[in-house]
């Protein structure tokens, strides 16, 4: 805004400071700053065009008495367009949409990721269990090699190693109790029965969930939530009746599978809650201290002398590309827990429990076509009713 003042006689710095506080809607109570004198005659014009600011005033007054008369206050000025901006971070609305656009990429490859590792972890098990039927062994290896990847990240410093303590580890270990016995059931049930029946059974763990919870934990849920087990149970059960190879030690396994890992998740929320370990380096130290409770466990219920003989005929019969099928198992099964352990960082855990639903459907279907596993419609009508009723079940859940 142009400004323009226009005077005959005298302007003084009170009679500025009441235009400003006219302007501004400000009363100054007082002033004693001297008034500026001029000439009979004099005509002055004072235009600003941009805002002045005053930090202090030295001889402000006229030309005569400058010389006459101590200086008073001193004054500088500056303009406003040349002071300093503040230093304020102010995210712009294009800014937010860039930033929420790159989160949800980022989930999209955490998912992707999450899902065709499972994937290939699923179909190289299957390979060797068919041809080395020692579910312990396998999945003692697979947390083995788990374990030593994340011990040489730590020591090249590829990742950083988390700082923990005794009592971390005591708390840990029933969160790895029960992930040894959900790993290894698991495992067993693949080893006698079809992949996607497994999964078919272990899509029903919303159903443990809640009965442990509810049991031994005292919660309540919501009425919706009771209704999502309805085709979550009546779905495993058509589709286990319908089973064509149904094996009960295999459908056992997948059960106790569930149950174990309800297990592991109350454990798990409930002793880690506040610890400052999480992500990638949770699931390393749970694989770690997994690792320890399995090896003598499957020593004694396989033993070296039934894993070697086994060993020598695999290779005889398939190759050396069996001991490819066990690397690749043993190191797809680390990689798709370490994914989702650090999607589960990034996402709530409704989003997480729907990828998870997903992630059982691409198993399902993935195996169904490399396997070619016989499916008859009842039976596929069973696995698409308790899928949708593990869905429907996160949804009530939240």
């Amino acid at each position: 805004m142009i400004c323009s003042i226009k005077q005959s006689a005298s302007l003084g710095v009170p009679d500025l400071l009441r235009l400003r506080s006219k302007a501004s809607g400000l009363h100054p109570k007082s002033c004693t700053l001297p008034s500026l004198s001029m000439p009979k005659g004099y005509k002055s014009v004072v235009c600003a065009q941009k805002p002045l600011y005053i930090s202090s005033v030295e001889a402000f007054g006229s030309s005569e008495s400058a010389s006459t008369r101590k200086p008073i206050i001193e004054c500088k000025a500056y303009e406003a367009d040349r002071s300093q901006p503040l230093d304020a971070k102010i995210e712009l609305p294009d800014q937010i949409a860039q930033a929420a656009a790159a989160q949800k990429l980022k989930i999209s490859i955490y998912f992707a990721t999450w899902w065709a590792l499972n994937v290939v972890f699923n179909i190289y098990n299957k390979k060797v269990l068919n041809a080395y039927p020692f579910p312990w062994l396998t999945s003692t290896l697979s947390l083995a090699m788990g374990s030593l990847i994340m011990l040489v990240s730590w020591t090249l410093r590829i990742a950083e190693a988390p700082k923990t303590d005794l009592e971390f580890w005591k708390t840990l270990f029933p969160v790895a109790v029960a992930h040894s016995i959900g790993h290894v059931a698991a495992t067993v049930s693949m080893s006698k029965v079809a992949v996607s029946f497994t999964h078919i059974i272990k899509s029903g763990e919303p159903a443990f969930s809640v009965l442990v919870s509810k049991f031994f934990l005292g919660e309540t849920f919501p009425m919706p939530v009771y209704l999502s087990l309805v085709p979550i149970i009546g779905g495993c059960a058509l589709a286990a009746v319908t089973e064509l190879n149904f094996n009960m030690i295999g459908f056992m396994g997948a059960m106790i599978s569930n149950l174990a890992f309800v297990f592991r998740n109350i454990f798990s929320k409930k002793g880690m809650k506040g610890k400052s370990v999480s992500g990638m380096n949770y699931y390393a130290c749970l694989s770690i201290m997994s690792l320890l409770i399995l090896t003598p466990f499957a020593i004694a219920v396989e033993g070296p002398q039934l894993w070697v003989a086994g060993w020598e005929r695999a290779v005889s019969q398939i190759g050396p590309h069996f001991i490819w099928w066990v690397a690749a198992q043993s190191v797809f099964y680390h990689l798709y827990n370490q994914v989702s352990y650090m999607s589960l960082d990034e996402i709530s855990p409704l989003t997480f429990s729907i990828g998870n639903t997903m992630k059982r459907i691409s198993v399902i279907v993935s195996s169904i076509i490399i396997f070619r596993t016989p499916v008859q419609p009842v039976n596929a009508l069973g696995a698409a009713i308790a899928v949708l009723g593990t869905f429907l079940y996160s949804q009530a859940k939240q």
